[in-house]
This record gives C-alpha cells, structure tokens and sequence, in this order.
C-alpha cells in the first residue's frame, strides 16, 4: 500500500510540473503561433487553402512532444479540442488531460480511505470528469450568450444588405458593432474568406466553433441563396423573427418548468438541511452515519442515490425548443 501511494504522489508531482510547464509555453507562444497560421495560409493558394483551418489557435495540443503524439490518435482528444473552441477556453487538450488524470488519482486516494472499491470508483470518475464538466460550463455559458446577440447581429447584416453592402460587408459591420463570442466569431469567419477560403467551408468552419442551432439556418439560407439566388436580406430578416419567436417560447416554457426546479433544488437541499438539524439536536444519533461500518454505507448509498436523482430531475426540466 505504501509503494502504491507513493507512485501515485509521484505521477501527481510529474503531472503537475509537466502541466504548469505546458501552459506557460503555450501562453507565451500563442502570438508567434497565430503569425505563423496566417502567413502559412498567405502562402498557399487554390484547394490547399480549403485544406487549411485558419482558427487564430494553437496549431498543437501539448507542448510536451511525445504526449502531443499520443493525443493526436485518441478520439477524446478531438472532441476535446472543439470543446475548448467552442468554450473560448485557454489552454491546450493536454493541459486538461493532465488536469483530469491528476484529479481522478486524487479521487482515487481519497476514496481508498474509506475502504471501499465503489467509494473510490465513484469519486474517481466525479474528480477526473470536473475540468470537463467546467469546459462545458464555460461553453454553455458562451453559446447561450452567442444565441441572445444572434437576432439582433442578423437584424444589422439584413439592413446592411438592404442598404447595398455586400455580405462580406455585413459581416465585418457584425464583427465591428458586437461584442464577444458573436463579433470574434463573424470576425474570424471573414477573415477565412478574405484569405482566400471558399465562403461554404468559412461558414461550416463557423458551425463547428459555435454549438447554436438558429444558426444553422442561417447558414443554410446563405448557401442555398448563393447557389440559386433570391433576396438574402428578406431571408436573414424572417430567420431574424424565427430566433425571437423561439426566445418567446422557452421563456414560457422556463416560466412552466418553474415548479419543477424549485422542486428540484429543495429535495436536492432537503436531506443535508436535515442531517443539519439532527446534528444540532442530537449529535450522537446522527453520528452513527459515520462512526458505524453500516452506517457509512447506508450515508454512501445516499449520496450515489441522490446523485442519480440529480440527474433525473434535470433531465426531466430540460425541455428542448
């Protein structure tokens, strides 16, 4: 047991040190790495430009080489990498690699204290899966704050279009007025154009860095018109109404599901305030939660229930528009 903590100490202390290391390169690095995109892409001419992302990022996902190399065949370090896109996150995937095995072999030990397998398991997977869970936080945060400026950016790129500008020209007048993500994101999406991508993949490369639904139709609609013709500034208009008429709905929806999230936060909070209580009254009887074998696994049982609940509950109040 003592040889097992100690090796785990020590990928903690390696993990860490390769991690600190690994950000202050990539932090210091960043300016000369989006130079080198853009004149690479200045360079290159025809379909190899289409063959080129020229998202402002670092071109690599750890400083550290041969775990770069190990990260560039795993499939979760892909889905990763458009996390961090999509969250406007700092960072490279093997940062936050690094960052969850160090929390999972955390969890991992302070489970093993209790001395059972489940315990540790459990609290493994919670500890290694939090800088997840805070990428999608951030990136939740980001694309509903993306979705709230989408109606208004597509009222100014309609009247743009309608005042005689072209769409190039709408789209620098969105990236001018508005604030981030929507400005920086229009505003690399003209930059990709202006470098010579084709307008289908600047857009597509759009819909990869932001996880909106309205804007796929707008995406569309700008294809469809430039294949076939039409009045673009009347169709960004009504998609423009369609992203109001659909704020209106979830604002009734959330106000319906109102009831069930308060419902939710109380028998979430209910069983702690509870324990509280008893404490205070009789901290002997409460005590046995935690000084009794089956008391400990009875208090463990509960909180991987309630977990489970937590789930439930949330995924039922979620309601999709």
């Amino acid at each position: 047991m003592t040889i097992i903590i100690a090796l785990a100490v020590g990928l903690i202390i390696f993990m860490f040190i390769t991690g600190i290391v690994s950000l202050l390169q990539s932090g210091s690095d960043d300016a000369d790495q989006r130079v080198k995109n853009r004149l690479k892409a200045m360079t290159m001419s025809g379909d190899d430009v289409d063959a080129i992302d020229l998202v402002l990022r670092e071109s690599s996902m750890s400083e550290v080489p041969w775990f770069n190399r190990f990260l560039e065949n795993m499939r979760l370090a892909e889905n990763i990498t458009v996390l961090i896109k999509q969250a406007d996150a700092k960072g490279s995937v093997g940062i936050y690699l690094l960052i969850c095995v160090l929390l999972a072999v955390v969890g991992f030990y302070a489970g093993s204290i209790s001395g059972k397998w489940w315990v540790s398991a459990a609290l493994t997977l919670f500890c290694g899966y939090l800088p997840i869970l805070r990428l999608k936080g951030q990136k939740k945060k980001r694309m509903d704050r993306f979705q709230q400026q989408l109606p208004e950016a597509l009222d100014l790129l309609a009247r743009a279009l309608k005042a005689g500008h072209t769409f190039g020209g709408g789209m620098r007048m969105v990236a001018n007025e508005f604030d981030d993500p929507i400005g920086s994101e229009f505003g690399q999406t003209l930059d990709e154009i202006n470098y010579g991508m084709d307008v289908d993949r600047a857009l597509k490369n759009l819909l990869d860095r932001v996880d909106c639904e309205d804007l796929k139709f707008f995406i569309v609609s700008v294809n469809i018109q430039r294949e076939t013709g039409g009045n673009l500034a009347e169709i960004i208009g009504k998609i423009s109404e369609l992203v109001r008429d659909r704020f209106a709905l979830y604002g009734k929806i959330k106000v319906l599901s109102a009831e069930g999230r308060v419902s939710a936060v109380i028998l979430t909070a209910l069983p702690f305030a509870l324990g509280g209580i008893l404490y205070i009254v009789n901290a002997d009887y409460i005590s046995l939660l935690w000084t009794r074998e089956l008391g400990q696994t009875m208090l463990w049982a509960a909180i991987v229930s309630m977990g489970f609940g937590v789930l439930v509950i949330r995924k039922i109040i979620q309601i999709k528009v």
